[in-house]
């Protein structure tokens, strides 16, 4: 018997790899401004720095040369926001008028954080602190000031984001590429099951070049099955997600060559799996940690052949990425929802009569994800922890108000709980956050407790509700269109392919330039199939369409890892020496 949907929604998940490296580098990034401003007894200000200070949650899973871009666009988009919001507090005290620009503000962050794909914690934070600013006490002699504060505590952040990259220098690759080995030997074992009722063609038969649109069939046999289907999907999103770790690199660097070839060995693996390869997948994982230079540890594995398809990579990065503003395009029902619930959460909070419509409008913002069955998870989840987060805060009040370090150091102990527990279940964390936000309202004054507590809960349900019903009435009615043009790109990329496995002589940087065209043609497929499912309106999806392009993508893919190089007899064997022990693979 499965468990209640509710139970589902808020049942505890794995941590993230690298939960500890955000947790602890919002507290480095933090705890100096704000021990500095109480030992000068102006803490009052800390509500600027900390807005500089958060940007050190951003850009974690990047390479350190695109994490550099990543968290200078970071700080520059929360210093904006900031002063747009300090502007407009200055400039007017309409609560009416400051809640449409924090709705303006919350539209944009989430729409730019989407389509930059800049991933946790997204826009939530960057609305949260131009919201708060929003009904700050302000003149506009002292926005430039506040501003500066802001700027400096962003600049500090950076710092303590490209810090570990001094000891590190390719950890963000090599964490991309275990977790790719990692999904694909899960999808190995998934796989094996079902060999005995869908065998996998491997050695020298399995090498022979399949004419244009035709695999083996074995090449997609231990896929089948709903649990198959999605262990080979999440291995190849994460292989995906791998390369494109690497291209972000910025440069040819010592790393590149055997993280490349791991992964051309991953990607072998998930055209056809053998028996013993999830065992050899993780035991190469696992030589990836520590801080030594990265170990060449496939090199016996490729050939020369194999050394070929790794300058793909090189080819690959010089290929044009879509402008920000086609990537903005499909973001226009999401920001729409945004700029309506927010504004709408903020609206009904001040006709209430709560002195801070701000949690409201933050709330609404937090909850809007692809689909509407998405964000009604999301907002039981914002619902729940934020209510538990009121009562934690009850409990830790007493303690927090008996000086300004005892309120600071809770805030932090608070700020490295929430990204210990946010990755294991959006609720988890909440339950930190919350108590966090309210304490930093008291960061200029003490408040009333009880009253506090009772805004937040009434702002909690409030957003919630609102923003659920702007979710249910803002739909993206270009959802299956983008399918559709998702499927015929797929298409488009499955035929190129097939063209250059039936050319008589094709390089293997090209092709391996058209598979991984092809492997980012599938994920996309898939991404944009869920974002149009979950939804209310009832408008059919192609999913027959869908899965027939998913398995005959998958087969291509396996043929083009199969494919023997230029001048090769097609029945010369695999281009990948089968590692059929682990002592094989590490000698």
């Amino acid at each position: 018997m499965g468990r209640p949907p509710l139970l589902r929604v808020l049942r505890p998940g794995r941590p993230a790899e690298i939960w500890y490296k955000h947790a602890v580098s919002v507290v480095v990034a933090t705890a100096p401004p704000n021990l500095l401003l109480v030992a000068l007894d102006r803490l009052d200000l800390a509500m600027y720095t900390m807005a500089g200070s958060l940007c050190a949650l951003y850009a974690h899973n990047r390479p350190y040369a695109a994490r550099a871009r990543a968290l200078a666009l970071v700080v520059a988009g929360m210093v904006a926001g900031l002063a747009v919001a300090l502007t407009a507090a200055s400039l007017t005290s309409s609560g009416v008028v400051l809640v449409a620009v924090g709705a303006v503000l919350a539209a944009l962050h989430k729409a730019l954080c989407d389509a930059t794909r800049i991933g946790p914690p997204g826009n939530v934070i960057l609305t949260f602190v131009s919201s708060a600013a929003l009904f700050a006490p302000q003149t506009l002699g002292e926005v430039p000031g506040h501003v500066g504060l802001a700027l400096a505590a962003g600049a500090f952040s950076w710092l303590v984001g490209m810090a570990p990259g001094v000891l590190r220098p390719h950890g963000p690759e090599r964490r991309a590429v275990v977790q790719a080995l990692g999904a694909v030997a899960r999808y190995a074992e998934a796989a094996r099951p079902l060999e005995a009722s869908a065998p996998v063609a491997s050695g020298p038969s399995a090498a022979s070049g399949p004419s244009a649109g035709s695999a083996p069939s074995g090449a997609s046999g231990p896929s089948a099955g709903p649990h198959g289907e999605a262990a080979r999907a999440d291995a190849a999103a994460a292989v995906q997600n791998a390369w494109q770790t690497l291209l972000m690199t910025g440069r040819r660097s010592a790393s590149r060559r055997p993280l490349g070839a791991l992964l051309v060995r991953a990607e072998s693996v998930l055209a056809a799996p053998a028996p013993d390869d999830a065992a050899v997948l993780r035991e190469r994982a696992s030589r990836l940690h520590g801080l030594s230079r990265v170990p060449d540890t496939a090199g016996p594995v490729l050939d020369a052949e194999g050394e070929g398809e790794l300058l793909g990579v090189e080819v690959e990065r010089a290929s044009a990425t879509p402008s920000l503003l086609r990537r903005l395009a499909p973001l226009r029902a999401v920001a729409l929802r945004t700029l309506l619930g927010c504004a709408l959460a903020g609206w009904a909070s001040l006709a209430l009569g709560i002195g801070r419509p701000y949690w409201a409008l933050v709330t609404a913002a937090a909850l809007f994800q692809t689909t509407l069955s998405l964000t009604w998870n999301r907002g039981v989840q914002r619902v729940v922890g934020n209510l538990a987060g009121v009562l934690l805060f009850v409990l830790l009040a007493p303690v927090a108000h008996l000086n300004q370090w005892t309120l600071v150091l809770t805030g932090l102990a608070l700020n490295f709980g929430a990204e210990a527990l946010i990755s294991r279940n959006y609720w988890l964390g909440s339950v930190c956050v919350t108590p966090m936000a309210l304490l930093i309202t008291e960061y200029a004054q003490w408040q009333d407790t009880p009253g506090l507590v009772v805004d937040r809960a009434v702002d909690t349900l409030v957003g919630a509700l609102v923003g659920l019903l702007a979710a249910a009435v803002v739909t993206d009615r270009r959802a299956v269109d983008r399918v559709t043009v998702a499927l015929r790109h797929a298409e488009a990329a499955r035929h190129r392919a097939e063209a250059l496995l039936a050319a008589p002589a094709t390089g293997p940087g090209t092709l391996a330039v058209a598979r991984r065209e092809l492997a980012a043609a599938l994920v996309g497929l898939r991404g944009a199939t869920q974002a149009a499912s979950g939804e209310w309106w009832a408008r059919a999806l192609p999913t027959q369409d869908v899965t027939t392009e998913e398995r005959a993508g998958h087969r291509t893919l396996a043929a083009t890892v199969r494919h023997p190089g230029p001048g090769t007899a097609a029945t010369a064997g695999p281009r990948y020496r089968p590692a059929t022990t682990t002592e094989d693979a590490t000698s």
